[in-house]
């Protein structure tokens, strides 16, 4: 039987983002409480662990004892002495058939290696944004979590959000006409210059091994844990990574660029970074050609300051935007904000006289993390699984790899062949891993 392109399968997932999904490996009965284990319990993890506790908590994974110390604390009595992993590793090791999911929210290069090996487990999975480290690891997860026929998803909350979904409906309605550009605001400025910090005695509590994981062998600095690692190319994806799988949704899904077969990248300016760290005030263009009906579009990414294009915009129309995206179409422009909130004609009277379209897209009843649990006892896939979550992924990190080579150099990229036209961007499509922590 042969095997169904890419390209088909995600326009498919484009088009129902909730689609009626197979029988699935680890489909529970909607009263059976879940098995899940925590990967990452503080920060932006946190509020996994009340999640897993309502369910059946397996386990806690951190690579920090205090963060540890400190979610068995605040979970109480609904945590009965939990065993705790420094290494995910271990953890599947010894709690493989005790588990129906992970919830993951490590910093990025931990991304893949924790969720792959749940996947290969035939796991459900959660899976903090970026979905991965690299475009690589992207592809690999949505193919793996398609061929093990597990339930994921990624935690980019407004996709399962209704702002995005009006958006779609009133672009597709043909709202402000042939979209033709995008600019969205990352709102974020993550990076800087200089080399490697000295070396410093790892914090007492802090099992550094562990929190390196995949990436190379380095000593311990400050700077790093708990939230620095953004700025850090070892480790982080700068301020597109943490904040185009937001920002940038609305274009992705909308604009159908998923079906696109090829497209160029360029930064097009930035503030340099160094060998260890980000570059900054990014402005990033991908141009796309047409895609069925849909006209060529050009797409620009900002770190954190609007162009002038922008500015003359908000006086003309006597609006304020923040971050999040603006679409300028052939009748008119659309707004929407960081997570895909407040979808919008500009200016307002422009939206008020315009027929609200029907909603067409199935709705999220959970959220990325409460559609996980409901598709786990037998319910619709979620949102944002991996067969959405991975292409879109692999669409905001080429823009990493084009801020990483450099202003100024264009990049011709091949979707379905993963390859990019110029060596030292196609350098960084795929990462070496410290032996044992292989994807």
């Amino acid at each position: 039987m042969p095997r169904p392109s890419r390209r088909k399968f995600l326009k498919a997932a484009l088009a129902s983002p909730t689609f009626a999904a197979p029988m699935f490996a680890q489909d529970r009965n909607a009263n059976s409480k879940l098995g899940i284990a925590v990967i990452g319990v503080g920060g932006q993890g946190s509020g996994n662990n009340g999640l897993a506790a309502n369910e059946r908590l397996v386990a806690l994974v951190d690579v920090d004892d205090r963060k540890i110390a400190e979610a068995i604390k605040n979970l109480g009595a609904k945590a009965n002495n939990p065993p705790v992993f420094h290494d995910y590793r271990r953890m599947y090791d010894a709690h493989a058939r005790d588990l129906d999911a992970v919830f993951i929210a490590t910093p990025d290069h931990h991304h893949a290696p924790a969720a792959v090996r749940a996947i290969r487990l035939g796991k459900g999975v959660f899976c903090e944004k970026p979905l991965t480290y690299t475009l690589h690891e992207a592809r690999t997860l949505a193919a793996e979590a398609k061929r093990m026929k597990v339930h994921t998803s990624m935690g980019n909350q407004g996709h399962a959000g209704d702002g995005y979904r009006r958006l779609c409906e009133y672009i597709w309605a043909g709202a402000i006409g042939d979209v033709t550009e995008t600019h969205s605001l990352m709102t974020r400025n993550f990076g800087g210059t200089g080399g490697r910090p000295k070396s410093e005695p790892v914090p007492a509590g802090l099992h550094w091994d562990e929190w390196l994981g995949p990436a190379r062998a380095r000593d311990y600095h400050g700077g790093l844990h708990q939230f620095g690692w953004r700025e850090w190319k070892e480790f982080g994806t700068g301020t597109l990574g943490d904040m185009g799988c937001h920002v940038l949704d609305g274009t992705f899904w909308a604009l159908k660029l998923g079906e696109a077969k090829t497209f160029t990248i360029e930064c097009v300016s930035q503030q340099p970074g160094s060998a260890e760290r980000f570059a900054r005030e990014n402005h990033l263009r991908w141009t796309f050609g047409a895609r069925g009906p849909m006209p060529a579009v050009t797409v620009n990414s900002y770190d954190n300051t609007w162009p002038q294009r922008i500015r003359e915009l908000e006086k003309e129309h006597g609006e304020k935007f923040g971050g999040g995206t603006v679409y300028v179409g052939t009748r008119g422009i659309m707004a929407t904000d960081t997570y895909g909130g407040n979808p919008r004609i500009v200016p307002k009277r422009a939206h008020d006289t315009f027929a609200p379209p029907p909603q067409t897209i199935p709705r999220s009843r959970g959220g990325v993390k409460g559609d996980l649990i409901a598709a786990l006892k037998g319910g619709p896939a979620p949102s944002s699984s991996f067969d959405y979550a991975g292409p879109f992924t692999e669409f905001v990190l080429t823009g990493v790899l084009a801020s990483n080579v450099g202003a100024g150099k264009k990049i011709t990229w091949d979707v379905e062949k993963l390859t990019a036209d110029l060596p030292e961007a196609q350098a960084l499509v795929r990462r070496t891993y410290r032996a044992g922590w292989e994807v």
